[in-house]
């Protein structure tokens, strides 16, 4: 795995990001895109289309005033509600589209991230090969929305800025004509020196901003990583309210959320620092930008060579080309924040596209999942290793029959569980290989079974959808599984995994197992929430109802062997343990045990 804390440079993590979410405008769905698009840039030049005419009406106007024309005053009065009209119109209608393209572009990145996320178990897989990897749900939710947002209007911005540039720069050139001046003796002509100056000055104005903001970057991703791990704490200490209130580790849990925002005050109190020293090239840029034209223009107007309306035009040409050139001057600090947004979304784009490197190496060590030639289930050479690279299981070569009903037991630690994953293929580190027939369903029912958000109704069906089964079925299930006195609550919503217990959880997943009858069965200590009568009655079950599914179970309690056909035990031993018959089977085991090959080792490799 690599590091994805490594940094790139922000050019680099740029293309990276935009290589993602360009796909808005291919692919289905991309005519809507491009309409979309080409909508808001229509909307572009409208908006400074409406530009220009208040800087022509800005001239007729002061040009009025100033030769006190009376029908020149009131035209350009006549003329005001139309151009503010079209302007407030337009405008209006920009940021209404604007806005509308930010929603639909996110959408489309938020499908395509959670869609990549959530696929083939990533969002599980992530957690155990990057564990360090924190919290992709807020990447997806805020990062996305804040890189996403802010790119829509940088975009627009920069294509606004170099249109307005151009526009405005005529007629600086234009109205604002040549300067002359003497030196030493010397006539000196400048052509549109207003024009040159404008330019000029957005040189100097955005150096000193990209010198003074180019550091910003990093600052702001580490002020967003510090605000994740902070609400990372806080939704821990919510999901573990219960397990934490009984130990009473409220104490040890606070300072754990004080030490975490500590961290996100220190990363505040840098970007603060490093904004003081921003705000001074941005406050300085704000004081001189109104006041430069009226002094590069004022010699001009003094001599006679312009009249009072030319010179409100030329001031405010001069402020819409000086404004765009200096954008990025004015957008150093969102610029930043993008940036941070952009590199922590490139993260988790790294890590997922190196979860599936690894799934797609061929030269890998990698446990292989494949279909079984015949009705057995196989464990073929099976070699299972912890996160560290230790052997927990070993040379395992077991055959399992249709219907058959196989217990795994074993000390802790010696990789039962481990074992589950792996034949769920959510566990990469091994080799050898797990055959299971074609064409079977399998569920898989861990100790602390899932409950969705919706109706007792969405619960019990979960993941197939809730009209599925009818009341009577459902009610069927309930009424075997002990959840019969749920059975007037089925369409209520609720929070089931608050409201229920662990053992009416575990109900609940016997309770699908009845609804869906998956021809194999994974159980991981299915019934460890249970009392001993309500357990033998739930795993009567396998043997009854669900007699004709193959059944391979975790568990150590005692009174659930009696309810297998075969007992396969993982044993802990210093050097190249195998899985053997226990010393002594219980009697109600019927049937011999078959070949043995699991392993524990306890060295490291």
């Amino acid at each position: 795995m690599n590091d994805i804390r490594r940094e790139r440079p922000a050019l680099s993590e740029a293309r990276r990001y935009l290589g993602l979410v360009v796909g808005y405008w291919k692919g289905p769905g991309a005519a809507k895109a491009w309409l979309l698009t080409a909508f808001v840039l229509l909307l572009v030049f409208l908006q400074i289309g409406a530009q220009v005419a208040l800087n022509w009406w800005n001239r007729l106007f002061f040009d009025g005033l100033e030769a006190k024309n009376v029908s020149t005053l009131w035209y350009a009065v006549v003329l005001l509600p139309a151009a503010v009209a079209f302007s407030a119109v337009v405008t209006s209608a920009f940021f209404a589209f604007r806005m509308l393209l930010q929603v639909r572009w996110r959408e489309w990145t938020v499908k395509r991230l959670t869609g990549w996320w959530i696929a083939d178990q990533r969002y599980y897989r992530l957690n155990l090969v990057a564990p360090e990897h924190s919290v992709p749900e807020y990447r997806i939710a805020d990062d996305v929305r804040l890189s996403i947002e802010p790119l829509v209007e940088f975009a627009l911005g920069l294509l606004t800025a170099f249109v307005t540039a151009l526009t405005f720069a005529a007629i600086l050139w234009r109205v604002g004509g040549e300067a002359r001046f003497t030196l030493a003796g010397m006539e000196i002509v400048i052509p549109a020196y207003m024009a040159f100056a404008a330019v000029a000055y957005a040189v100097v104005a955005s150096t000193a901003a990209y010198l003074v903001g180019h550091p910003f970057v990093a600052k702001v991703g580490e002020k967003n990583e510090a605000e994740a791990q902070f609400r990372a704490s806080m939704a821990r200490l919510r999901e573990n309210a219960e397990s934490i209130a009984l130990i009473k580790g409220d104490a040890e849990e606070l300072q754990t959320v004080h030490d975490a925002y500590r961290v996100v005050v220190k990363k505040w109190t840098r970007i603060a620092r490093h904004q003081g020293l921003m705000g001074l090239v941005l406050n300085t840029n704000g004081a001189l930008f109104a006041i430069v034209p009226l002094l590069l223009i004022a010699p001009k107007y003094v001599a006679g060579s312009l009249t009072l309306g030319a010179v409100m035009q030329v001031v405010a040409a001069f402020s819409a080309v000086q404004g765009a050139l200096i954008w990025f001057v004015d957008n150093i600090v969102r610029l930043a924040e993008w940036m941070a947004s952009a590199r922590r979304v490139n993260e988790l784009l790294e890590v997922l596209e190196d979860i599936d490197a690894a799934a797609n190496d061929g030269d890998a060590s990698e446990i292989d999942l494949g279909v079984s030639p015949d009705d057995l289930i196989r464990f073929e050479n099976l070699q299972i290793a912890d996160r560290g690279g230790r052997i927990v299981i070993s040379d395992a070569t077991v055959e399992i029959a249709p219907r058959e009903k196989v217990l795994v037991t074993g000390a802790s630690g010696s990789g039962k569980s481990t074992l589950i994953r792996a034949l769920a293929g959510l566990w990469p580190w091994g080799s050898g290989s797990i055959r299971v027939p074609k064409g079977r369903s399998i569920a898989f029912v861990p100790q602390q079974p899932y409950m969705p958000l919706g109706t007792l109704r969405d619960v019990l069906g979960y993941p197939m959808e809730a009209n599925t089964f009818d009341d009577a079925a459902l009610q069927a299930a309930m009424q075997r599984c002990g959840l019969n006195y749920l059975v007037k609550r089925l369409d209520d919503e609720d929070r089931w995994d608050r409201v229920l217990s662990g053992g009416e959880r575990q109900r609940v997943a016997f309770a699908r197992l009845l609804l869906q009858k998956p021809e194999i069965i994974v159980m991981d200590e299915a019934t460890s929430a249970l009392d001993e009568d309500s357990q033998n009655s739930l795993l009567s079950l396998i043997n009854e109802e669900l007699a004709a599914s193959t059944v391979i179970s975790v568990g150590h309690r005692p009174g659930i062997e009696e309810h297998h056909s075969r007992q396969l035990h993982l044993e802990m031993k210093e050097k190249g343990a195998h899985l053997g018959p226990k010393a002594s089977r219980p009697s109600a085991l019927r049937r011999a045990l078959g070949r043995f090959g699991l392993a524990a080792r306890t060295e490291t490799t």
